[in-house]
């Protein structure tokens, strides 16, 4: 591997955008390419200009960015067959694109050339050949992708042989070889990486393995270690069916594992960042046990493991969390032990002695809860609460006696509407120090259901004395019931995520009634704002 370097090839805009419900906008794919940059990436391959108006737009835009780094690449199929080149629109559009990188893709399965080309073996091989070498007319690279390479290789060695000495003597830059199908187990890989470099070969060769077996990142590695010189992959594996190669895992386990740099060492904290920032854009919930990046990926929760993390953290960490932009997490539940519970104020801010019998008391609270259906892995706010109100006094921002919700349907096709009416109070010194005359005893609001009627009876009175609530709003909002077997009869968990705009936070309610259960966990994410507020030194 030159300089001990290992080249990233990002296909995220591309492959990865093949993926199920994964549709980017132009602004999406401009921000993605930025940020890939910004993290160390060596190319960024946009799209396919010929297949859509989109990746047109893209390319057309892109050109107006700078770039540290990374090189924008378009991608394309080999010419068509039996066509002269200057006439295949494909490739003239893949040239109009100006970027200093062009990748195509041509077949290396003799299955696929008769089947689904249905042209001669000789023609493909032309075809390849051609392409390449008037690609390289164009621009400073062509990378080369033998499509279905291993899957071809296993079948007919030589044909699968000679399709990579067509793009060779093409000029083509990089041969990368490609688990199409990606149900190649690694030491099949291994195996035939091994008998190439043996037989052909001297232009650098890289590996594009999909995920259909759970391979993807091992067949990654295994080319590295074989001497690939070129990875390519996606951020959080996405892409066509089970997805692509992991480059959130790649990366890390090239550079902490086998001592092989990619992106810039620097640039690795950032990986966290651009996980979630690529699922946030791909309108999909991160996936919380990704290696390396997932929001578990650090977490304890046995009680044992948390004791011996915080004595040393290599107890149960194979590397520092800050490493890769993540972050240790303490969850409590019933299994949590003291040390949780220590680590947990410590991640508060709080001083609390090992043996001071407030932490028996958390822990005896957390416990008694999470036997009547709390779970507060969801909840951190919940939990944040609940842990300052034992072992310290928390504010009371406002006292609610009580409520009534009505439900109503005028007729069969009525849309069917809500109303709430709550009682209760805030302390009188809020209210003077407003200069606000009422403390609040009934009012009512309208919904379009019944938890957005509390919801919005609760602002209705709230926003008078804590302006900074008409910040805050609800993002997410997901119901579990927890034994079944009673059904109407079961408990119901509430769990709510919030957000003022700057920070997002959790709450959580349980009860046999669903409006109640939506009750706790609302007002829970009222009071931690207002005394997150306070902590912050108030918010106007």
């Amino acid at each position: 591997m030159k300089n001990g370097r290992v080249k990233i090839f990002d296909t995220t805009l591309r492959d990865g955008s093949q993926g199920m419900g994964i549709s980017f906008s132009l602004d999406d794919k401009l921000r993605i390419a930025q940020v890939l940059d910004e993290l160390g990436v060596d190319y960024i391959e946009g799209g396919w200009p010929g297949s859509n108006p989109k990746d047109i737009s893209f390319f057309n835009e892109v050109r107006k960015l700078k770039f540290k780094r990374a090189k924008i690449t378009a991608f394309s199929s080999t010419k068509r067959a039996y066509l002269n080149i200057e006439e295949d629109e494909n490739i003239q559009t893949l040239v109009s694109s100006e970027t200093p990188v062009f990748t195509i893709f041509g077949k290396s399965w003799d299955l696929h050339v008769e089947k689904a080309l249905k042209v001669p073996l000789e023609e493909n091989l032309k075809m390849i050949f051609e392409t390449v070498r008037y690609l390289k007319k164009y621009s400073d690279e062509v990378v080369y992708d033998a499509e279905h390479f291993f899957d071809g290789y296993r079948e007919n060695p030589e044909y699968a042989l000679k399709t990579l000495k067509a793009a060779e003597e093409g000029g083509a830059d990089v041969l990368v070889l490609a688990d199409t199908n990606g149900g190649t187990p690694w030491f099949i890989v291994q195996k035939i990486i091994s008998e190439v470099k043996s037989k052909i070969i001297n232009t650098p060769f890289g590996i594009h393995a999909h995920n259909d077996s759970d391979m993807a990142i091992v067949n990654s590695l295994i080319a590295v270690s074989e001497g690939a010189t070129q990875v390519q992959g996606t951020i959080n594996g996405i892409g066509e069916r089970c997805g692509n190669a992991n480059l959130c895992s790649v990366i890390p386990n090239l550079y902490f594992k086998m001592g092989i740099e990619t992106i810039p060492p620097e640039n690795m904290k950032k990986l966290t960042f651009v996980s979630r920032l690529i699922s946030e854009l791909s309108n999909r919930a991160p996936v919380t046990n990704l290696p390396y990046v997932g929001e578990n990926a650090f977490a304890h929760k046995g009680g044992i493991h948390v004791s011996a993390v915080r004595r040393e953290t290599r107890t149960y960490e194979h590397i520092p969390p800050e490493s890769v932009g993540n972050k240790r997490t303490i969850l409590v539940s019933e299994l949590s032990g003291r040390s949780n519970m220590l680590e947990k104020a410590k991640e508060l801010g709080m001083e609390v002695d090992k043996n001071s019998p407030a932490v028996k008391k958390i822990l005896d609270r957390v416990k008694e809860m999470e036997s009547r259906g709390y779970y507060f892995e969801g909840a951190e706010a919940s939990f944040e609460l609940l842990f300052k109100s034992l072992i310290s006094k928390v504010k009371k921002y406002f006292d609610l006696e009580g409520f009534r919700v009505f439900v109503w349907k005028d007729s069969e096709k009525a849309i069917p509407k809500s109303e709430a009416i709550i009682k209760g109070s805030v302390p009188d010194e809020v209210s003077r120090e407003l200069g606000v005359k009422e403390t609040f005893d009934h009012t009512s609001a309208d919904g379009a259901g019944p938890v957005e009627a509390l919801d919005k009876a609760l602002r209705k009175v709230l926003e008078k004395f804590y302006p900074s609530l008409k910040k805050v709003r609800l993002v997410d909002y997901k119901v579990r019931i927890l034994n079944e077997q009673l059904a109407t009869k079961a408990t119901t968990r509430v769990l709510i995520r919030s957000t003022d705009g700057k920070c997002t936070w959790g709450t959580v309610g349980v009860s046999d009634n669903i409006i109640e259960a939506s009750w706790i966990a609302l007002t829970d994410a009222f009071k931690y704002k207002l005394m997150k507020d306070d902590e912050n030194g108030g918010e106007k």
